[in-house]
């Protein structure tokens, strides 16, 4: 097979090319092939990059004479005025370095001249950010990601051949992708994308991942967002960051001078970048740059290096210089595997006075064109701007030709035969079973991961067993059932449950779920304490934090996204709960004068006590979740909801116990909440999480049924913590009345930590924290915390240190929190 892939590939080569009317290899002086060289037509009507082996291809239908230009940073620009008379047309091109030199500056033995450049660049910054208020534009784009050496399985999983992609040394390319748009935009936010054709190596019914709006990073903004906030090097507070040297100046085809500045980071892990960066004399705009940053400066461990190119064109007719291509270099490396990879954006066609309507911009940022993943290889061959690499199209060759087998029946079988195996491992990661070819897989989870001790139940272990069915390829539709059967062997005790659940669709995501069975929960049932910190609580300190009951139920839910932005959760059930007694106080180690306390929260001295009377009950839960303004992307497999950090999420909740057959029992509450993450550019993000509700009608409930408030007793920190309290006793202030709580969270993300001078090489983060909580009938509640964040060693930054302060009632506690962001794995 790859022995007749080889013998294709210089067929295809040649037809590839013969349908690009202008093609050619641009190279430099020493005959070494020149990649991403941009060329364009002098009207801009016409745009393409070369590809990493320096072959282009223009897309030139009519004969006539073409004015040319070959624009590579580094290099003299080109200009070439071609006569095309015949098709296809061949003109190699070979671009001299650029020569570089100060005399035409003028020192001022007082400020670094590239100073000077940079303070009247960040002075123009806002002025030339503005100077294009709206444009329509034509975009390509192509992904690439390669692996090298990878091991044959990770913590004991196969990884298999990844699609195909894998050759015999473990390396080769896993994703090959290429998007043809129409992109149009209107300052400073309005952003819409309608991708004509869409392409992925292997996957004839695949969607790219690559869109315009994911790969816009303009340096004309303060920062540019890659995971945490990076600084500009033409930022307001740039010199805060980077010094600045011209390395020399040089005109381009049109007499404009050119200045060609170093940019280095002052703190090199700060959120920063370095490189080189172009400025146009006078003008002060970006003629292009070249700019690295790593993954420890955006705190993404796994990545190693980035690299940013952008190159510029003037447009006469506008007065601005306008981004014509941009490549996105990176390479990776974790868990033994390695590569890299790269996005090469194109654009070209522009039209700086479109005639957007009032409709042309809706919340609707991204579409399809019908069939735009079904194009065949005569339409790209014809409207791709940058050839393929013969890397690249050995890939499409195989990939495709390996499809089709990969699909069938045989093909999949033989696969899962192979992963279906059952081995040792399976003990402790839990076994599953596929049928691929129909969309079917069994899952029986670990029971040694699902071993617990509490003093309810003493050792407990629970095995889950699941059963999916999916209904379209892209997992949009699907129906399951699972079950989980748990077994106490302090109570002795068998419990079990299950449930169906359908997803209809994937557009407004419509779930219908049914549910039954007996099981044990905790008294809070938002969990505030996992199960595995419990273990090592009660087992080693003799503190048993989880408070159980046990329920009897049926249950039936659904919900859906009833319009843009607005979606609605319900449920209603019936419950028979029962209050539950200690059954063991075993212990691994005694601690003197430290006892168990009883499942009773309200009365943890007094062992033979219950928090609530055994009784039946119905319950009605409503919940709204409403994301104002809310943009999504409108795949042909779905819709897909993007997050924004402009506008905070609403709550609105509405919980109704009715039925009970002990009196006083049935109640109302309201509750509602609203959460938001705003950025605040280098001085990271800013977070909030405002809770409040009130019950209606209500005597002495259930205490299953009170408000209760996510607490912590461990020291240890988990999950989300601008939704919780560090020291807060778990059922302290639970309450049945009116409450009022807020969280708040400010994430330096190296601000404040990075320019402090060897701490700044640690690249850690500073966080300040203050959470409030306030019920009626009761002083309020506050802490204050300071922590510490991305700790850990090399790529693996798992771990996160805070001291936290409380006041309650005039007694102040301090702790350290020590936070293990791996800890749910093991749940």
């Amino acid at each position: 097979m790859i022995g007749k892939i080889t013998l294709f590939i210089p067929f295809f080569l040649i037809f590839n090319w013969s349908f690009s009317q202008l093609t050619g290899k641009v190279t430099n002086t020493e005959n070494e092939p020149l990649p991403y060289v941009n060329i364009y037509t002098e009207d801009g009507k016409f745009g393409t990059t070369t590809n990493e082996d320096g072959d282009y291809a223009l897309k030139i239908s009519e004969k006539g004479e073409y004015n040319l230009v070959y624009q590579f940073l580094g290099f003299e620009t080109l200009r070439k005025k071609i006569k095309l008379e015949i098709f296809p047309f061949r003109q190699d091109i070979i671009l001299t370095a650029t020569t570089t030199n100060l005399d035409e500056v003028t020192i001022n033995s007082n400020e670094n001249p590239a100073d000077q450049i940079i303070r009247k660049t960040i002075d123009q910054r806002n002025q030339n950010l503005a100077k294009i208020k709206q444009y329509s534009a034509d975009y390509y784009s192509r992904g690439l990601w390669r692996i090298k050496n990878a091991p044959e399985k990770i913590l004991g999983q196969d990884i298999g051949d990844l699609g195909g992609g894998l050759d015999s040394t473990r390396s080769g390319i896993v994703y090959l992708s290429e998007t043809i748009s129409k992109i149009n935009y209107y300052a400073p936010n309005d952003f819409k994308e309608k991708i004509l054709a869409s392409k992925v190596s292997g996957n004839d019914n695949g969607f790219s991942l690559n869109s315009a709006r994911e790969s816009e990073f303009s340096y004309y903004e303060n920062t540019i967002d890659l995971n945490a906030k990076l600084v500009s090097p033409i930022a307001d507070y740039a010199f805060n960051y980077y010094t600045y040297k011209l390395e020399g100046v040089f005109y381009d085809e049109s007499g404009q001078m050119i200045n060609k500045i170093r940019v280095t980071p002052k703190r090199p892990k700060d959120r920063v970048f370095y490189g080189l960066i172009y400025i146009v004399e006078d003008s002060w705009q970006i003629y292009g740059l070249a700019l690295n940053t790593t993954g420890k400066a955006i705190q993404f461990e796994p990545i190693e290096t980035l690299t940013f190119t952008q190159n510029f064109k003037y447009s006469e007719a506008n007065k601005f210089w306008i981004k014509i291509s941009q490549t996105v270099d990176f390479s990776f490396a974790m868990f033994g595997i390695s590569g890299d990879g790269r996005f090469t954006a194109v654009y070209s066609n522009y039209n700086f006075d479109p005639g957007f309507d009032n409709k042309t911009f809706t919340r609707e940022v991204l579409t399809f064109a019908d069939a735009a993943n079904k194009k065949d290889s005569l339409y790209w061959k014809t409207i791709r701007p940058v050839p393929l690499t013969a890397e690249e199209l050995s890939d499409y060759i195989k990939k495709d030709s390996i499809q089709e087998l990969r699909n069938s029946k045989t093909y999949l079988d033989s696969v899962d035969r192979v992963q279906n195996k059952f081995n040792i491992s399976n003990l402790a990661f839990g076994y599953s079973f596929s049928n691929s070819y129909k969309k079917q897989n069994v899952s029986i989870s670990s029971p040694l991961f699902g071993t617990h001790f509490n003093t309810v139940q003493g050792w407990n272990t629970s095995v889950n067993i699941g059963f999916r069915q999916n209904q379209d390829e892209n997992f949009g539709k699907f129906w399951r059932l699972f079950g989980s059967v748990n077994y106490g062997f302090g109570d002795d005790k068998l419990r079990f449950n299950g449930l169906f659940q359908k997803k209809f669709n994937n557009f407004s995501k419509p779930v219908l779920t049914i549910s039954g069975g007996v099981k044990t929960e905790q008294i809070n049932t938002t969990e505030p304490i996992s199960e595995r910190i419990n273990d090592i609580t009660s087992l080693f300190f003799q503190r048993n934090y989880l408070k159980l009951y046990e329920k009897k139920f049926v249950a039936i839910g659904f919900q859906q996204e009833l319009f843009n932005g607005f979606q609605l959760t319900s449920d209603i059930s019936y419950q028979d709960r029962s209050a539950l007694l200690n059954t063991t106080n075993q212990s691994w180690i005694n601690r003197d004068g430290i006892d168990y306390t009883s499942n009773n929260p309200l009365k943890p001295d007094n062992f033979g006590s219950i928090p609530f009377e055994d009784h039946q009950i119905f319950k009605l839960n409503l919940v709204a979740k409403i994301d104002f303004a809310q943009n999504y992307m409108s795949y042909p497999n779905g819709k897909f909801n993007m997050s924004s950090n402009r506008f905070p999420t609403l709550y609105l909740a509405y919980e109704k116990g009715f039925g009970a057959d002990v009196k006083n029992y049935n109640f109302d509450q309201l509750r509602a909440a609203i959460i938001q993450e705003v950025s605040l550019g280098n001085k990271g993000t800013f977070s909030y999480n405002l809770k409040a509700g009130t019950f209606l009608n209500t005597g002495n409930i259930a205490f299953l049924d009170y408000q209760h408030f996510n607490g912590n007793q461990t020291r240890i920190g988990n999950g989300n913590y601008n939704n919780k309290f560090n020291l807060l006793p778990y059922y302290a202030l639970s309450t049945n009345k009116s409450y009022f709580e807020s969280h708040f969270e400010q994430d330096f993300k190296g601000w404040v930590l990075g320019k402090i001078p060897g701490i700044n090489q640690l690249n850690y983060n500073l966080i300040l924290g203050a959470h409030f909580l306030s019920t009626e009938n009761n002083k309020p509640y506050s802490e204050y915390s300071l922590g510490i964040d991305n700790l850990g060693f090399g790529k693996y930054r798992l771990l996160r240190l805070d001291y936290v302060i409380s006041n309650f009632e005039g007694n102040r506690q301090g702790a350290f929190i020590f936070g293990l962001k791996f800890l749910g794995v093991f749940e």
